[in-house]
């Protein structure tokens, strides 16, 4: 009898499970919110990261609806070439300042630039990376770890402190470019799993703070799975089996979370959610899961 009791708890929980599971499917198909270009013309924007991958997929999606856009990345090159491609796709200017997020100085005259060419700011939307050392096995390269926190952590704190005051003016938004990596610790790239760590901390208390205060200012998180971005993919592509998602698509459901105001968005959401629910529920089963997707031959 108490061996039946048992099955029979479980087979309750397993209901009530899937019944929770079904109502939050119907609540993600049939409450999406409407996006119009009206939310985002003529608002003034600087993406980070810009001159490639998923900030220059960004950056186009703000000018397809008419935005005034701020790029700022390392390369004056393929800055200049996205800030055109933006302005032929409608946005209501387009210019560009090269910076060195690893400079903390760089990254506070990028948001004078926006203030002085842009007259305020409406969206930060903080997507730069860099200084992570690759993918590889961690060495105990104190210069890596430093790096990686200074350019994934340290210079969106800067950007983020700097450009405070124009972003309460505008009752405005930050997007935040996280990653899984953030979430679920992960191997081989040490430096850059902590920063986005510390990015998840910081911007989640920094909601927190001005709620409570408040202030009018949204903070959007986005979690990221693997995205088919160039540096991604030279850095680990012969390196794991995962199949990358396109950096497109990535952009086109970033830019609709943060103009929405929405606290987070996951993507690739149907693959990333369940693995952050086995992390609370079996992170060992988790553990076990994600080894198989390393080629650890090709990991040095």
């Amino acid at each position: 009898m108490p061996e039946f009791r048992h099955r029979g708890g479980t087979m309750a929980a397993i209901k009530l499970f899937l019944s929770l599971f079904v109502g939050l499917c119907a609540y993600y198909f049939y409450s999406e919110e409407t996006l119009s270009p009206e939310m985002v013309q003529g608002k003034r924007v600087l993406v980070t990261g810009s001159s490639t991958g998923i900030g220059e997929q960004i950056a186009y999606e703000f000018a397809r609806m008419g935005a005034h856009l701020l790029l700022t990345a390392r390369r004056e090159k393929q800055l200049k070439e996205v800030a055109q491609k933006c302005l032929e796709l409608g946005a209501s200017s387009a210019r560009y300042v090269v910076s060195d997020m690893n400079n903390l100085i760089s990254a506070q005259n990028v948001i004078e630039e926006a203030r002085n060419k842009l007259g305020g700011l409406n969206y930060l939307v903080l997507n730069h990376v860099g200084g992570s050392g690759g993918f590889r096995l961690f060495q105990g390269d104190m210069a890596t770890v430093t790096s990686s926190m200074t350019v994934n952590f340290l210079s969106y704190v800067q950007l983020t402190v700097s450009a405070m005051t124009m972003l309460q003016e505008s009752q405005g938004s930050i997007i935040v470019i996280s990653s899984m990596s953030g979430r679920i610790g992960t191997p081989f790239t040490l430096s850059y799993s902590a920063a986005k760590f510390a990015l998840e901390g910081f911007y989640s208390s920094l909601r927190r703070e001005l709620h409570l205060q408040q202030i009018n200012l949204s903070v959007t998180i986005a979690v990221l799975g693997y995205i088919d971005t160039d540096n991604a993919v030279k850095i680990v592509g012969d390196k794991i089996t995962m199949k990358a998602n396109p950096k497109e698509e990535c952009a086109q459901v970033v830019v609709r979370a943060g103009v929405l105001r929405h606290r987070e968005v996951i993507y690739p959401y149907w693959s990333q959610k369940p693995l952050l629910l086995l992390k609370e529920w079996i992170p060992g089963l988790l553990e076990r899961l994600l080894d198989k997707f390393f080629i650890m031959e090709n990991i040095r």
